[in-house]
């Protein structure tokens, strides 16, 4: 009954006008009765601020997402969400690992998973870090420019290698990845060309169409592109390609909706079906936030709630977690997450900010939230879809506060 009457917070008030007042989310939305409850139950126990996890829940994503693209491999992009527990479910559940780093990699590595299922995907990377991979094992690695790739000739020989390719979608992406990797088409060209003469195997090409992103035929443009770069390296240079690397960008249930995955993955699908026929290469994915976002939900307590003039239209709350402790996505309000409370009563706008002495902790100040106006310092906020980038995004003691807490269930 209790979990009933927190749902009914989602009811829709009306402006005087008759149009629609932005609401608390509901529950429903984001997760089924009894994993909110278990979450809520389990974080009532709990000084704030912290992360809680529904493991299972990231085990439902990714049967979902496997489902979804049966003729995929997946390679989970560990930066998401590196924690043991994440990725020991991953392992079990046969997924591949996309890792940034050499730190990464010696976590993944001590966990049992074997070096053939491991890819190098940061295009910016150093010498050494190349040879740490290659002496474990490691053959696979990712590219963009031509100083990176003779590094990985001489310190990962005979090595596969795939070209990360620049695309378009930084305007339709929540979280834009484009600009700092990839290299245009012509470029990816000579390098897979360079790649076979230094004696590495030319294995594909891959992009990403930015993270969080709502427009599917940003895959349709990139897709296209990589086409063409196939069919332009066989018979011009007689190189044959293996693989795609689609990367992620598969969305997260953030505030602003996207289509089902399942509508990501028949579009998709048709797509490449459409350019490479029924016998498709090798086709990689690398999702993050979408197998691990909505399994958590960050839980803050309200510091101070204030109003900077007697006229000020919006309260600012000020809340124990803040861009430095895990919501550095906020930055220019790029992800907006739902924000719910168990206080009822009459909404209104509000800015949330965070609790350090950093003029930049605001999280939401143009996009102001709907909080009730009874609502009370030492009262809970609970943020939902933050599994990933929070965790791994919290500074270590940025005003002496401690990196965010996270647990597991």
């Amino acid at each position: 009954m209790q979990l009933e009457r927190m749902v009914l917070l989602s009811l829709r008030f009306l402006h005087p006008s008759g149009g629609p007042k932005p609401v608390i989310p509901a529950i429903s939305d984001y997760y089924d009765p009894a994993t909110f409850e278990r979450i809520k139950n389990y974080a009532d126990k709990l000084d704030t601020p912290f992360l809680i996890v529904d493991t299972a829940t990231v085990d439902r994503q990714y049967d979902e997402l496997a489902g979804a693209f049966p003729y995929a491999s997946v390679y989970y992009a560990v930066k998401a969400n590196p924690a043991v527990e994440i990725l020991s479910l991953l392992r079990d559940k046969g997924s591949n690992f996309d890792i940034a780093s050499t730190y990464e990699l010696d976590k993944v590595l001590a966990l049992g998973v074997s070096p053939d299922r491991i890819s190098f995907g940061n295009t910016i990377k150093k010498s050494r870090d190349i040879r740490y991979f290659y002496d474990r094992g490691v053959r696979m690695f990712a590219t963009d420019a031509e100083s990176d790739l003779r590094n990985i000739a001489k310190a990962a020989p005979g090595s596969k290698v795939y070209v990360r390719i620049l695309t378009e979608g930084t305007q339709t992406a929540d979280w834009p990845l484009s600009r700092k990797f990839g290299c245009q088409s012509d470029m990816a060209l000579d390098l897979l060309i360079l790649a076979r003469d230094l004696g590495l195997v030319p294995f594909g090409v891959s992009f990403h169409v930015g993270s969080q992103q709502r427009d599917i035929g940003t895959w349709d443009a990139a897709i296209a592109k990589v086409k063409v770069i196939f069919e332009r390296l066989r018979d011009e240079d007689g190189i044959t390609l293996q693989m795609i690397n689609m990367g992620g960008g598969f969305p997260a249930n953030y505030a602003t909706k996207t289509n089902e995955l399942a509508t990501y993955a028949e579009e998709i699908t048709r797509y490449l079906h459409e350019d490479f026929g029924d016998e498709l290469p090798l086709i990689i994915l690398e999702p993050g936030r979408s197998l691990v976002s909505n399994a958590g939900v960050l839980v803050s307590e309200v510091v101070l709630i204030s109003r900077k003039s007697r006229t000020g239209l919006n309260r600012w709350v000020y809340v124990d977690v803040g861009m430095f402790q895990g919501l550095i996505e906020t930055l220019n309000e790029a992800i907006k997450f739902p924000i719910w409370t168990d206080r009822k009563g009459e909404l209104e706008e509000v800015v949330l900010a965070g609790p350090t002495c950093d003029s930049a902790d605001i999280m939401y100040e143009d996009h102001k939230y709907p909080l009730p106006l009874n609502l009370s310092v030492e009262d809970r906020l609970y943020w939902f879809s933050t599994g990933a980038y929070t965790t791994s995004y919290s500074s270590v003691e940025f005003n002496g506060f401690p990196p965010l807490k996270a647990y597991y269930i």
